[in-house]
C-alpha cells in the first residue's frame, strides 16, 4: 500500500442507496406508480429480507397527482431500507367520480403485493401516507381494508389492507367542509361536486357522508394506527377536519395520535424538520418495530 493515501470501507450491504422505477403501470386502466427501492435486494450474493413498503398518495384535489413532488423526502425512506410507491389515480375532472381514486390506490396495493417477490417487498408491512386529498384517501384506505365495495377485479387474491396510516392536512369530514364552500362560492363548488359525485344533486349529501373518513369510523372494528397532522393556519383544510377524525378514532378505541402544526398553511411552510421527524418516526416504528427518537 502506498503511504499517505487514505482508506475507506466498502458497503457490502449496499445500505443508504436507492433506485427509482418510474411509470410502472399497475392497472389495466393505465394508472402508474413510481417506486423508490433500496438497492440491497439487487445484491445476489446472499438472501435479503423483504423490505417494508410505504404507499404514498400526493394531494391533488382528487385530480391527477404529481408523483415527483415529494420524491426527495420519500427517497430518504428508501435509503433507510423502506420501499416507497408514489401512486397515481384517475381524476374526478376527467369523468371518474368517487370512488375511482380509492379503487385505484387499493388496486396499486394489491399489485405491489402480487409483485412482492419481484421488488423484494414485504406483504405484511405496508403503510399508507398521504397529503391533502391524498391524506383523505389513505384514511379511507385504513378504514376500509379489503372492503368489497371498493375492490376491482385485478389481483383478487391479494389484500389492500394497510398496517398504519399517516395523513397530513387531509379533508376528513366532507359534509361540513363542502357546506362552508357552498356558502362561500356556490357555483364553482357545485361544479366540483358534480365532477366528484355525478350530476344528481339529491345524492350529494349521501356521498359526502359516505366518503367522510371521520363519519365512517365504527366502534368495535379493528383499524390500523393513525397519525394525523394539520396546520393551524391552513385556510384550505382547517384543522377542525383533523379534530373530527381524531375524536372519532379515539371514541372507537383506535390507536391514533394527532399534532397541530402551529401557524402552518396548506403545504409550503407545513414541512418543517420536526414534522418530518414525527412522520419518519411513526412510519419506521410501525414498519421496523423501532424508532430513532
Amino acid at each position: 500500500m502506498i503511504p499517505s493515501i487514505g482508506h475507506l470501507p466498502k458497503n457490502p450491504m449496499l445500505s443508504g442507496q436507492a433506485e427509482l422505477k418510474q411509470r410502472v403501470v399497475y392497472s389495466e386502466n393505465g394508472q402508474t406508480l413510481t417506486l423508490a427501492l433500496p438497492w440491497a435486494h439487487r445484491d445476489r450474493r446472499g438472501p435479503v429480507e423483504p423490505t417494508p413498503l410505504i404507499v404514498f398518495v400526493q394531494g391533488s384535489g382528487w385530480t391527477t397527482p404529481n408523483l415527483d413532488y415529494e420524491l426527495p423526502m420519500l427517497s430518504r425512506f428508501a435509503e433507510e431500507g423502506i420501499a416507497v410507491a408514489a401512486v397515481c389515480h384517475r381524476s374526478t375532472m376527467d369523468g371518474h367520480p368517487f370512488p375511482a381514486f380509492l379503487q385505484d390506490v387499493k388496486c396499486a396495493v394489491r399489485f405491489l403485493r402480487a409483485h412482492a417477490e419481484e421488488y423484494n417487498l414485504s406483504k405484511e408491512k405496508v403503510a399508507a401516507f398521504g397529503t391533502s386529498s391524498g391524506g383523505h384517501t389513505v384514511c379511507l384506505m385504513g378504514l376500509t381494508g379489503d372492503d368489497p365495495r371498493y375492490r376491482t377485479r385485478e389481483y383478487p387474491e391479494q389484500s389492500d389492507a394497510v398496517c398504519a396510516v399517516v395523513s397530513c392536512f387531509g379533508p376528513l369530514e366532507l359534509v361540513s367542509l363542502f357546506a362552508q364552500r357552498l356558502e362561500q362560492r356556490r357555483e364553482s363548488t357545485e361544479e366540483r361536486l358534480k365532477k366528484m359525485f355525478g350530476p344528481d344533486k339529491s345524492k350529494w349529501q349521501e356521498k359526502l357522508w359516505q366518503f367522510s373518513p371521520a363519519l365512517q369510523v365504527e366502534k368495535g372494528k379493528a383499524y390500523p394506527s393513525f397519525l394525523l397532522l394539520n396546520g393551524t393556519g391552513d385556510a384550505v383544510v382547517p384543522c377542525e377536519q383533523m379534530e373530527r377524525m381524531y375524536q372519532s378514532l379515539r371514541g372507537a378505541g383506535a390507536s391514533v395520535r394527532a399534532y397541530y402544526v402551529d401557524g402552518a398553511e396548506h403545504e409550503g411552510n407545513f414541512w418543517g424538520p420536526e414534522v418530518r421527524r414525527i412522520i419518519h418516526d411513526e412510519l419506521t416504528e410501525k414498519l421496523f418495530g423501532r424508532t430513532d427518537k
